[in-house]
Formats: C-alpha cells, structure tokens, sequence
C-alpha cells in the first residue's frame, strides 16, 4: 500500500512538474515573439529611405510615443554588435539643446536610427552644417529636420533683450542677427510663437542653400528639409509647412 501510495504522489508530482516546464516555455516563446514583433518594422536600410518614407516614420513614431505605445526599437546589445563598425542612419534632426527635447525618445528610435545635432535655439554654424553633410553625403541620410519647440529659452532671453554674459551672449546675438526674427520683431512684435517659428525657417533657408552638397541631394530629389515643433506641453511634434509659414508670417515671404 505505501509503494502504491509512493508511486502515485511520484507520477502527480511529475505531471505538475511537466505542465509547469510546458507553462514556462509557452511564456518564453511568448515574450521571444513579441519583441521579434516589436523590432520587425525597423529593418529597414537607408538606401530604402526616401525624404517621404523618412518623415512617415518618424511622424508613426511620435504617435506611438503619444499613446504610450513605444516600441524603444534598437536599444539592445545586439543593436550595439550591429553598429559597432558603422552607421546608417537615415534621418539628421537639427534641435535645441533643450532637456525636454530628446529626439530618440520623441520619435521613438534607437542606436543609429537618428543623427542628433543639438544647439541652444536649434543654431548651426560651419561646424554644425559641416556635421549635416557628412551625415547626408557619407552615411545616406534622406531626411534633415529643423525642429524648434514652444517655450524655447533661447528665443525667449532674445525677447526679453536683457544683459547676458558669457557665451550665453554670441546665442542671444546670432538669433538677434536673423532676418526672419528681425522681420517678425518689426511686424508682428514680441510675439513668441512667431519668433519660433522664425527661427525654424531660418535653420530651413539655411540648409535649403547650403552649396554644393545639400542643394545638390535637393535638387536630385535625395534629401528632404522639413521644418517640425515640439510641444513640450503635449509630447506632440507638429509637422510645419515652410509655403504656410511664409504665408502666416506674411514678413517671412520670399
């Protein structure tokens, strides 16, 4: 009787213990699915990307990020394995310096996804141009974004004219000599969202005749400039159309 009760006790306990193991590799092959799920969409070359799809994909990923639903794409070892011998990104996004604009996360990407050029006010000079052409001509870039955000500091302290120090001043000065905030100042006052917008279109004219490397990829049809804002009060990024803005700001027409 006890070898009988023995055995039984024995065989329940190694049924609990087969479903339990048939539990555990159901979870894992579960989990191996999803995050094989989540990486999927991302395997996409730059030489596949054109200005379009470049500004699609970004735009899907500011909406995942606005619903809670990112994905945080190429953000593991084996990303890092992958791009420890080159790069490929296929978009540059120019913005400001700004803690509460972070690209990557606003967009949804990962390691190598995005070439990041930050500056207080989104400012570039030969140095940072410099940067947007190697990204463009050597690492294939098909997309350049200019994005501004609302409540910018940078323009903020240039409208509020007050005394400045250090190298904070050579900022406040280099938006104070753009004719687009110099034309929304004579026409439409201190108006901040005005001035942003001013600024982004700056940084589009500015790239838009950047010779000979990026008026040549424009012109052939291989590069995109797209002027975006960040709302740091939503998450949003906006989309901006530099004809509208011209038409909106009437100053800032050509």
């Amino acid at each position: 009787m006890a070898c009988n009760s023995f055995l039984k006790t024995s065989r329940v306990t190694q049924k609990r213990t087969l479903t339990y193991l048939s539990l555990v590799a159901s979870l894992l092959v579960s989990i191996f699915i999803l995050f094989s799920a989540c990486e999927a969409p991302h395997h996409e070359t730059p030489e596949s990307f054109t200005p379009t799809t470049a500004l699609a994909r970004l735009v899907e990923g500011n909406q995942r990020f606005l619903q809670g639903k990112s994905r945080h794409p190429h953000q593991t070892h084996q990303r890092i394995l992958e791009t420890q011998d080159h790069q490929r990104p296929f978009a540059v996004v120019v913005t400001c310096s700004d803690s509460r604009v972070s690209p990557e996360i606003i967009f949804d990407e990962g390691l190598g996804d995005l070439f990041v050029i930050r500056t207080a006010g989104n400012l570039m000079s030969d140095l940072e141009l410099g940067s947007i052409e190697y990204a463009v001509e050597h690492l294939g870039a098909s997309l350049v974004v200019v994005l501004g955000h609302t409540e910018c500091g940078a323009v903020k302290a240039f409208l509020d004219g007050g005394k400045t120090c250090g190298h904070i001043t050579q900022i406040v000065e280099a938006l104070a000599n753009e004719q687009e905030e110099q034309q929304v100042l004579r026409y439409e006052g201190k108006d901040l969202r005005a001035c942003i917008e001013g600024n982004i279109l700056h940084g589009v004219t500015q790239l838009e005749h950047d010779e000979p490397i990026l008026v040549e990829q424009i012109r052939q049809g291989k590069l995109g400039v797209t002027p975006m804002l960040y709302d740091i009060h939503t998450g949003r990024v906006l989309v901006l159309k530099e004809s509208e803005l011209r038409k909106k700001h009437h100053s800032l027409s050509n």
